[in-house]
């Protein structure tokens, strides 16, 4: 039986963020749906990095569409990846050291922050600690970036995406952050080279998602499936709205939809 793809944002859409676990029955999903579908988990993170490999390991992915597409993982195999122009990170450097805004990326083990007393402000903020290793983020212009994170409100990314329109801002859920990636870049074009990859179409691919970097993903996918916890524009958008992270949503839009029946199973 051809197999489907199952793409999950991790933050808000399979982790909660109430108490950084990922819901019992959300991983009983997991388990129900490999069977039939590749588990992928397309999120803004790189997962590779030191405060994201604990949820890979648990999900055990098939594949992965980090940083809102600009790189590809089918289990170890590096399939794709975009790096971002390097005039124009410097010049978003320049602007936001100068505007006081907290800007930069984390690369493997080490953080790389313009402001790193906001970071560490909102880490508090969000989880009560804050154990990041922070480094020169100038020496972002000589390693490569794919993707950047702001960290702060609303307004500041706002100005940004303003003097920038290369690049898009996009939300955080909670609006305390966003992903800051350039504007041919997507989850969605991820999930187009994933599909092509694995030999199947994003047509018949379902996607989960929350915020507003799962918005043209969701809109790409034969079915796009916004959680009860998701801003309003992605709702808005999405094929079906399911409960809250916290309310077994994963769980019951995969019953809903009856992704846990096998071949020649009906309903009772």
């Amino acid at each position: 039986m051809k197999k489907r793809i199952a793409s999950f944002d991790l933050d808000q859409t399979l982790l909660d963020h109430s108490n950084y676990q990922i819901p019992e029955s959300a991983m009983r999903a997991l388990e129900r749906l490999r069977e039939n579908f590749y588990i992928v988990l397309s999120t803004g993170r790189d997962m590779d990095n030191y405060y994201s490999k604990q949820y890979g390991d648990l999900v055990r992915p098939d594949a992965v569409i980090h940083l809102n597409g600009t790189k590809i993982t089918v289990g170890d195999q590096l399939i794709y990846e975009h790096r971002m122009d390097q005039g124009l990170l410097e010049r978003v450097l320049d602007y936001a050291d100068k505007s006081g805004y907290a800007i930069g990326v984390t690369i493997g083990d080490e953080d790389y922050y313009l402001h790193p007393e906001k970071v560490e402000e909102m880490d508090l903020h969000r989880w009560g600690q804050s154990e990041r290793c922070f480094k020169d983020p100038r020496e972002l212009l000589d390693q490569g970036v794919r993707t950047l994170a702001y960290i702060g409100f609303e307004d500041g990314a706002l100005d940004m995406e303003e003097k920038f329109p290369e690049l898009k801002f996009l939300m955080f859920a909670g609006r305390m952050g966003a992903d800051v990636v350039e504007r041919e870049a997507s989850k969605a074009k991820g999930l187009i080279r994933l599909c092509r990859h694995l030999g199947t179409t994003p047509a018949e691919a379902v996607a989960f998602g929350d915020s507003m970097n799962d918005y043209e993903i969701l809109k790409e996918a034969g079915l796009g499936i916004a959680m009860g916890n998701a801003m309003d524009e992605l709702k808005a958008v999405a094929d079906y709205v399911t409960a809250p992270i916290g309310e077994d949503g994963i769980w019951k839009a995969c019953e809903h939809f009856h992704f846990f029946q096998t071949e020649g199973e009906v309903d009772a």
